[in-house]
């Protein structure tokens, strides 16, 4: 479908024109796009003053170390907490991507917020930066009281692949008798690697993420196509959703991903838990994550999520 036919916003359009003048990230190796993706200059954002960030290091199950980025509201507290997980289709993304995003969330929510930068792949596949974003999440219960944070009131977020691990670490807090998760906000989530949608049809080129792009993600993620059967790479096949905190799903209207989002979201309320389904009009998967691009955007969404997580 020609993207002329699209109701596309002007920042969507420039943002589209600027990066088809590069070739596609997925002729390249991870290594070397990230190698590249480090060297461009953090952009320059406005962003509203916090009490304190910190970087720090924390155990995960193998005995390996992964980092962490924790944003500390002003105020007293405790304060609720939200782990968040980047998106970057498992591949791509660290605590710099979804800094400015996070940095909105701890301001607008008042909350605690605790980026986590889980490994990736192919170095990493599949279950291991799952099973980093379920440590980092027992890690934060665990040491809640340390971080001025209500272990009572904690929030899980994330954006694309983020939002796949955001909503598969709710699972597995219920199967594990983990902490108690009181909401979760994905943004454009992964929840289906079918590949199948109509919105993969329509939307299967040029416009950011595409079909060729999200099968090159998942041949780095798992082993084999079986394992995109796995509920936990595939959260819309879990067979009972009913336990799940309540959600905001928020999708970008011209996004590969968005059907299976509209799903999510459906069989979520269909289960009887309340869920927020919100569509971004006129724009394209990653904006969240480009603020310099997309910063009346990112700002709206971060207020849609405040008001949803403060009802």
């Amino acid at each position: 479908m020609n993207n002329l036919m699209f109701n596309l916003t002007n920042t969507s359009k420039q943002y589209i024109a600027d990066a088809n003048k590069s070739p596609k990230y997925y002729t390249h190796q991870p290594a070397d796009v990230r190698a590249a993706r480090a060297q461009c200059p953090k952009p320059l954002i406005d962003l509203p003053l916090l009490k304190q960030i910190i970087n720090r290091k924390i155990p995960v199950r193998d005995g390996s170390e992964i980092n962490v980025r924790i944003y500390t509201p002003n105020g007293k507290g405790p304060f609720p907490i939200i782990v968040y997980y980047h998106g970057g289709g498992w591949v791509f993304g660290n605590l710099e991507t979804a800094d400015a995003g996070c940095h909105l969330l701890a301001a607008e929510v008042n909350a605690i917020v605790v980026s986590v930068d889980y490994r990736l792949a192919p170095e990493f596949k599949f279950p291991i930066p799952l099973n980093d974003a379920f440590d980092a999440l027992l890690w934060v219960y665990e040491f809640a009281a340390d971080l001025n944070g209500d272990s009572t009131n904690i929030i899980v977020a994330g954006d694309s692949a983020g939002g796949n691990l955001a909503t598969v670490v709710t699972h597995m807090a219920k199967e594990q008798n983990g902490p108690l998760i009181t909401a979760q906000a994905l943004i454009y989530p992964v929840t289906n690697m079918d590949m199948t949608t109509t919105s993969y049809e329509n939307y299967a080129n040029d416009l950011g993420l595409d079909r060729d792009g999200m099968k090159w993600f998942g041949e780095h993620y798992v082993y084999n196509e079986e394992d995109y059967r796995n509920s936990a790479v595939s959260p819309l096949l879990q067979d009972d959703l009913s336990y799940l905190p309540r959600a905001i799903v928020i999708a970008a209207e011209y996004d590969v991903l968005f059907d299976e989002g509209v799903s999510y979201a459906n069989r979520l309320n269909e289960a009887g838990v309340p869920t927020h389904h919100v569509v971004m009009p006129g724009l394209i998967h990653s904006y969240f994550s480009k603020m310099e691009f997309f910063e009346d955007e990112t700002r709206q969404t971060v207020q849609l999520i405040a008001d949803f997580i403060k009802k």
